[in-house]
């Protein structure tokens, strides 16, 4: 894991080298004032060299000066470095998380994602600044005054020394603790986006239903267990800074007494006890340093753990000798196929069906039989293992292609529509960014949305809000199928695209799909089955196995599950009516 996070570093080696030697001499200028310190106490006063007095004040003053210039240095570019380290995790986490495949996000939250990529990130970043700069200049410190401080009385030296082995016991003792707590406060964050994402995103339905109490019994239970989790890291924390704060003033302690008793028995000056005392905070500082980062280190550990977690999970890939596919006609076979979910078992059981070049095929069936989970099969969204059977386009096995050109050449409409925060035009160009004016807007009229987008203030360059929420839902729907039609696929999906809509909409709807179903191989999964009455052929899907097939007519005649379907929604209609 360290030769992974050092990776990031390579970028900016130069100015990290820079910002190393600038936080070098930071540590070196900091040792001057003890030895100015010394001789002033030693020689320049006892033998009152005022004119060197002056002069040594002088060089200490600038030294400070160009310490500070150094300082900002180390502050604004490490920062600097720290933020484009950031923003490459960043990139590649999120580059990382387009390639993933559909199981990942069945699996794991949006807010809990969101946690990874800003909060965790924050932390790791400030590891990546602190983390050098810190054990750099506390190191050098250490090594330095202790040097020092030999040179002035190696016995009172060594006493010191001494508590520093306890100090690393009880740092390492503690830390283990810190390191458990602050895991946990973590995935509790975590939690806690994800509730406020959750509940942002529905906050719509949260008014319908009057359920706020509800929305803030589910947050307040993912804030008491931060809380908690809080309380447990800040406790071990608490332990850790107050047994390592109270072996550093140990330290004083012994350098009051031993000092005291050296002072007053003759073996050392009045000057040099102190410039001893001065130098002694010069080595307790970088050591006090050194223990508060153990604190950011776990933090930017445990954020960079939980970064490797998803760069670690395995993205989708194509075969090594995926084909790309080019100048589909569209046949489609499903050939054998069995899948089950990771928790739904046995949702499709050997099932078997081909579809010529440009026909409708329709699958109808109660909910969970199968259908939908068949759609998200065929662009390959989920894996078919080798014994699960076969899907094949134009007689090549869709495992054999590659990701992209299968997925270029499949347009889905589904019923829960999704659309991006941003323009008309950004939505409808999400459909081939590459497109003209001229190539969206007769997209925007196949899908009969044209008219509507002429009406609007601003046109095309209206924003529709997140998800669409400016717009009704046949608009949305109006917009995605304008989408499909300037993507031009060879293959469509519609899974029940039209059955939240109203009769009027409907109507409009269903229009803009025959045309955009003519010269396509087409798969429809529906709710309402008059819509699909003209399909070239009906699958009756039931408990994952394909039941009955034939045309409307057929099947009517067949006098099976799919007329006894029919008769019950049609005579709901007729009581609804």
């Amino acid at each position: 894991m360290l030769k992974r996070f050092l990776s990031y570093y390579k970028p900016h080696k130069k100015m990290m080298i820079l910002d190393m030697l600038a936080a070098l001499m930071i540590s070196v200028i900091g040792m001057v004032y003890p030895v100015v310190t010394n001789k002033m106490l030693n020689e320049y006063i006892p033998n009152k060299m005022y004119k060197t007095i002056v002069i040594a004040g002088i060089i200490v003053l600038a030294l400070y000066f160009i310490r500070m210039m150094l300082n900002y240095f180390v502050q604004y570019y490490g920062h600097v470095i720290g933020v484009h380290m950031q923003s490459q995790m960043r990139k590649d986490l999120f580059g990382h998380l387009e390639k993933l495949p559909f199981t990942f996000f069945d699996n794991n939250e949006t807010g809990k994602i969101m946690t990874r990529l800003t909060s965790d990130l924050f932390e790791v970043v400030e590891l990546a600044h602190h983390g050098p700069e810190n054990l750099l200049i506390s190191s050098i410190m250490i090594v330095l005054s202790f040097s020092y401080l030999i040179t002035i009385d190696w016995i009172l030296t060594l006493i010191i020394f001494a508590c520093v082995p306890i100090l690393v016991v009880v740092t390492i003792h503690c830390r283990k603790a810190m390191k458990s707590a602050f895991q946990d406060r973590r995935k509790s964050n975590a939690i806690i986006n994800a509730a406020v994402e959750s509940s942002v995103t529905g906050i719509r339905v949260t008014k319908a239903y009057t359920n706020y109490d509800a929305e803030i019994k589910k947050f307040e239970k993912g804030d008491e267990e931060f809380v908690s989790s809080s309380y447990r890291a800040y406790k071990a924390m608490g332990k850790f800074h107050s047994s390592t704060t109270f072996i550093t003033d140990v330290f004083n302690v012994f350098i009051l007494i031993a000092g005291g008793l050296f002072l007053y028995s003759g073996r050392i000056s009045f000057g040099d006890y102190s410039t001893f005392i001065v130098s002694v905070n010069l080595f307790i500082h970088p050591v006090n340093t050194l223990i508060g980062f153990m604190e950011q280190f776990q933090n930017g550990v445990s954020g960079f753990k939980r970064f490797c977690e998803i760069m670690d999970e395995k993205p989708e890939e194509d075969k090594p000798d995926a084909k790309t596919l080019e100048n589909v006609q569209g046949e489609i076979e499903f050939r054998n196929v069995n899948y089950s979910y990771e928790t739904t078992k046995g949702v499709l059981h050997d099932v078997n069906l081909k579809i010529a070049k440009g026909r409708k095929v329709a699958l109808v069936g109660p909910s969970g039989g199968g259908k939908t989970t068949l759609c998200h099969l065929l662009p390959n969204f989920y894996k078919l293992e080798e014994e699960d059977g076969a899907i094949l386009i134009d007689g090549t096995d869709i495992r054999d292609i590659t990701l992209d050109s299968l997925r270029r050449n499949i347009g889905i409409v589904q019923q829960d529509v999704f659309l991006f925060a941003g323009t008309i035009r950004d939505n409808i160009l999400y459909g081939r960014p590459d497109a003209t004016q001229e190539e969206v807007e007769e997209a925007a009229r196949r899908a009969n949305i044209h008219e509507y987008i002429e009406t609007l203030e601003n046109g095309y360059d209206t924003e529709i809000g997140e998800r669409g929420v400016k717009l009704s839902g046949g608009q949305k729907q109006r917009l995605s199928i304008a989408r499909v039609f300037l993507k031009d696929p060879a293959i469509l999906i519609l899974d029940e695209a039209t059955s939240a809509l109203d009769n009027t909409t409907e109507v409009l709807i269903q229009q803009a799909l025959d045309e955009l179903c003519k010269g396509r191989t087409t798969l429809v999964v529906a709710h309402r089955l008059s819509t699909i009455r003209n399909a070239d052929e009906i699958a009756v899907v039931i408990d994952g196995k394909i039941r009955e097939r034939g045309t409307h007519d057929e099947l009517i005649e067949a006098n099976g599950t799919y007329k006894k379907l029919y008769s019950l929604q049609f005579r709901e209609n007729d009581l609804i009516e």
